[in-house]
């Protein structure tokens, strides 16, 4: 196999950035303003995100464009609606100092933010930004950051993460990537290939060459690594590929057929599906050592395994009890017990972040749907069906999920497009997320450190 593009995008280097979140400024910091993100439809909050002040023109583009990657963040989580900023009424000089909140309650702003970008003399680039309860008149919250010019995006997905947090209590997913399977050619012809991008599908790039069939990339938890299946020779091999360095290592190249590797929550493991003489399994390899656990022995077809964010146990798909359902064992493959039990089948099973439910893909009644559980199998919900819906992946804080639809054409099967899309847990605010071509089989990384 021909050797892995590096992915060097400007963002990716990874400079050291200065974080500092609750400025030492001197205003009160009780909050009033919270949205309820456990409710279903969710009225959008109006926010206000003013471009950020800069003493020079090129540094003023740079805090344009920050405010514009805020603003877009926000207002596709589905829980903000940010206010045009043609009917703001303080331009980004008049709010380095304390808003006048009058001014901002006559456009229907709840939230507010301020700040400012700066070139400092290392070449360096330096933001700070200021969040706003309007009505209750308080300062909220804010970040510094400073680091290399290319970073700005960053900047910006750590500022719209921080907002979020500040104003719904749970972790923000902005600052993060997602990688997925490219495809491109007719159906009966794909060539498939590893792509990575942020998750707003800006700095994308191909990180394999399409020479070889690629399948199920799937991040790691603790560090910016994935693994993935690919065929060599037409012999199924499972790679480790490290996105900062673009070095990768082959884990293991098995008989059979092998599906679906996952990391463990610790990222020294991966689980996989491995197929020896027409059975499919669970085994789990260490990777420090490359030893091989086998976790389930079944006639049936035992695959799709994903870790519980503990660790403690591992949900699968399985037609062992005559179709396919999905089940929950223990990490050593022990106490296991069916939890899916609607009508239809159930399959790609993946554990939520928050550990609290297991996002699924449902075929029932024709249509494929995209939804979520209990670990214990209770108060199964449905978040979006289709034509052909699959792949779920957990956005790091666990409220968002990505997954893959096939949209079929009015001529030729061979036509059919297929996409990538995101769902929140409410089920109302779904997207699709731009790529450049065909896309299948996401996977969500975790939080950029």
């Amino acid at each position: 196999m021909r050797k892995i593009v590096r992915y060097l995008a400007g963002g990716v280097k990874y400079l050291v950035l200065s974080l500092v979140l609750s400025l030492a400024f001197t205003y009160p910091l009780r909050a009033e303003l919270v949205i309820d993100i456990t409710r279903g439809n969710i009225q959008p909050l109006p926010i206000a995100i003013s471009d950020l002040y800069s003493e020079t023109e090129t540094a003023g583009l740079v805090g344009q464009r920050i405010a514009e990657v805020i603003r877009a963040d926000l207002e596709r989580s589905g829980l903000f609606s940010p206010i045009d900023s043609r009917a703001f009424l303080q331009n980004p000089a008049d709010l380095q100092v304390t808003p006048v909140f009058s001014n901002w309650r006559k456009i229907n702003a709840q939230g507010l933010s301020t700040g400012l970008v700066r070139a400092l003399p290392d070449g360096r680039l330096y933001m700070e930004l200021r969040l706003w309860d309007v009505f209750a008149e308080q300062y909220l919250d804010g970040v510094k950051l400073s680091g290399d010019p290319t970073d700005w995006r960053r900047f910006a997905h750590k500022a719209a993460d921080l907002i979020y947090k500040r104003l719904t209590g749970e972790e923000g997913y902005f600052d993060t990537r997602i990688v997925y399977v490219s495809e491109s050619g007719p159906q009966d012809r794909r060539v498939k290939r590893l792509a990575i991008m942020d998750q707003d599908g800006e700095k994308h790039q191909f990180l394999t060459d399409g020479s070889n069939l690629v399948l199920t990339p799937r991040f790691s938890p603790t560090q910016q690594e994935i693994t993935y299946l690919s065929y060599f020779n037409n012999k199924p091999r499972v790679y480790l590929f490290n996105i900062d360095s673009g070095q990768q290592e082959v884990l293991g190249e098995f008989p059979g057929m092998t599906f679906a590797p996952r990391f463990s929550p610790s990222g020294n493991q991966v689980v996989m599906s491995i197929a020896d003489k027409g059975n499919s399994d669970i085994y789990l390899m260490d990777l420090r050592t490359r030893a091989l656990k086998r976790l389930t022995k079944h006639p049936g077809i035992d695959t799709a395994p994903s870790f519980s964010p503990d660790g403690t146990q591992i949900t699968f798909e399985s037609d062992r009890g005559g179709r396919q359902q999905l089940y929950v064992m223990n990490a050593d493959g022990g106490q296991m017990k069916r939890i899916s039990f609607g009508r239809g089948s159930y399959g790609t099973p993946v554990w939520s972040p928050r550990g609290d439910l297991i996002s699924f893909t449902k075929l029932s009644g024709g249509k494929f749907s995209i939804g979520v559980m209990r670990a214990d199998g209770s108060q199964e919900r449905i978040l979006t069906e289709g034509f052909h819906n699959e792949g779920p992946s957990w956005a790091p804080n666990g409220r968002v999920l990505v997954f893959f639809r096939q949209i079929p054409s009015k001529g030729n099967v061979l036509d059919d497009k297929v996409r990538l899309w995101s769902v929140d847990l409410t089920g109302y605010n779904e997207r699709e997320v731009i790529t450049p071509r065909d896309g299948s089989d996401p996977a969500w990384s975790p939080l950029i450190r």
